[in-house]
C-alpha cells in the first residue's frame, strides 16, 4: 500500500469471498488513476476474477498485470465490452470520460464500477439515470474515503447502535498532498477533473448523506480557489461547502491540496460527527504525531473517552455486497439514488461556488 502518494493509495484487506472463483468475472477499462488498484483489490478479495484489462498505454497495462497476473491484455475496449463472460466493468479513466464509458458498458448488458468522481457535469448524471432505468443495469461508484476505510466502516456501526444519540452536525476535513510533478496533465484541466468540490468533494457528500441517514441535502454556500499554485491555472487547490441535510443536520467540509511532505501519509483525512449523547472523530489515515497507522476512531460519550484502533479488524463489506448485488440483482451495497445524489450535490456545489481568487 502506497501511503505517501494518494493517487497510488490502494488499501488491502483480508480475503472474504462471497462467490466461487469464476462466478464473477471483471473486465477493466481505463488505468488513468491508481484508484483502480484499490477497486480491484477489494473485488478480488471478495471473490471476483480480474480477467481482462485494456488501456492504450501499454506500460500501465504491464504494471497492472504485475499486480493482477490473471488479467489478460485486451486489444481494444470493445474486446472487453463484448466479451460475454464479463459481468462488470471497472474503470478509473479520466474523470470526464467515466460517464460516457459507463453508458457504453450498460448498453453492452454489464454492470459498471467507476472511480470517483463518476461524472463531471449534471448532464452526465442525467444520462446515467436514464440509462440505468432503460437497461436495468447497476452503476457502482468507488467512494473510497468511506468504503475503503475501516474507521469509517466502524463508525457506521457505532452510529447504528446509537452510540452518540441523534446526529447534531457533521464536519469533514479532506487535505491531500499535491505531488504535482507526478500528476498527469489532465489533473490540472478543470474540464477533465471537474473541480475540487467534484473530485474530492464527492467523497465528503457521500459520507454526509450516509452518516446523517439523509436521502438529500440543500447547498447553503460553497467556495473554491487557486490560492498559491498559479503556475497551474486549471487547478483548484482549496474548496469548502456548507449543506443542510434533508433531515436537518448542518454539515461543513473543507478540502485542500496542501498536505506537507513531512506527514507520514498522503492526507490527514478526518471526520467529526457530533450527536446529542457524544461525538465521534475519525482519524482515517494517520494519528498525527502519535501513530503512523490509520483507522483510528475516537468515541466520547457519557461514560468517557474511548479510542479504537480498528485497522485489520473490520474489513470492507462493500465489495462483497457489490458482487452479490450484481449477481442477485439486489441493492445492499449502496442505493442507486444515493450513488447519484452524492455526485449531483458535489457538482452543484462546484457550479455555484464563489471564487476566492
Amino acid at each position: 500500500m502506497q501511503k505517501m502518494d494518494g493517487q497510488q493509495y490502494a488499501p488491502e484487506g483480508k480475503p472474504q469471498p462471497v462467490c466461487k472463483r469464476g462466478e464473477f468475472v471483471v473486465g477493466v477499462i481505463g488505468l488513468d488513476h491508481g484508484h483502480i488498484y484499490g477497486m480491484c483489490n477489494g473485488l478480488f478479495e471478495a471473490g471476483a476474477d480480474i480477467a481482462f484489462v485494456y488501456d492504450p498505454d501499454a506500460k500501465k497495462v504491464t504494471s497492472f498485470q504485475e499486480k493482477f497476473p490473471s488479467a489478460k491484455q485486451a486489444a481494444s475496449k470493445e474486446e472487453v465490452l463484448e466479451n460475454p463472460s464479463v459481468q462488470l466493468i471497472a474503470s478509473a479513466a479520466i474523470p470526464s470520460s467515466r460517464g460516457p464509458l459507463g453508458l457504453e458498458v450498460l448498453d453492452h448488458g454489464k454492470d459498471y464500477f467507476s472511480d470517483k468522481p463518476p461524472f463531471t457535469t449534471q448532464e452526465q448524471v442525467a444520462e446515467a439515470r436514464r440509462k440505468v432505468i432503460e437497461t436495468g443495469r447497476k452503476w457502482f461508484v468507488y467512494y473510497s474515503e468511506r468504503l475503503h476505510v475501516e474507521a469509517a466502516v466502524y463508525a457506521e456501526k457505532l452510529l447504528s447502535d446509537g452510540a452518540i444519540g441523534d446526529i447534531v452536525s457533521i464536519r469533514g476535513w479532506g487535505p491531500h498532498r499535491l505531488s504535482a510533478k507526478s500528476r498527469p496533465d489532465w489533473f490540472f484541466e478543470k474540464e477533465k477533473y471537474g473541480g475540487i468540490l467534484v473530485d474530492i468533494g464527492s467523497h465528503q457528500l457521500e459520507q454526509i448523506l450516509q452518516f446523517s441517514g439523509a436521502e438529500d441535502a440543500t447547498l447553503i454556500s460553497s467556495r473554491v480557489g487557486n490560492l498559491f499554485h498559479r503556475e497551474y491555472p486549471g487547478l483548484e487547490d482549496y474548496g469548502d461547502a456548507c449543506f443542510t441535510t434533508s433531515n436537518g443536520v448542518p454539515c461543513f467540509f473543507s478540502l485542500d491540496w496542501y498536505t506537507p511532505d513531512g506527514l507520514g501519509t498522503w492526507g490527514d483525512g478526518r471526520m467529526f460527527i457530533v450527536g446529542t449523547k457524544g461525538y465521534i472523530e475519525l482519524r482515517k489515515y494517520i494519528d498525527v504525531a502519535a501513530s503512523k497507522e490509520g483507522d483510528h476512531v475516537i468515541l466520547v460519550d457519557g461514560e468517557g473517552e474511548k479510542p479504537f484502533h480498528v485497522g485489520g479488524k473490520v474489513g470492507f463489506p462493500y465489495f462483497g455486497r457489490l458482487i452479490r448485488d450484481s449477481l442477485d440483482r439486489s441493492e445492499t451495497a449502496m442505493k442507486q439514488e444515493h450513488t447519484f445524489r452524492a455526485i449531483e450535490l458535489a457538482i452543484e456545489a462546484e457550479e455555484k461556488a464563489v471564487k476566492i481568487r
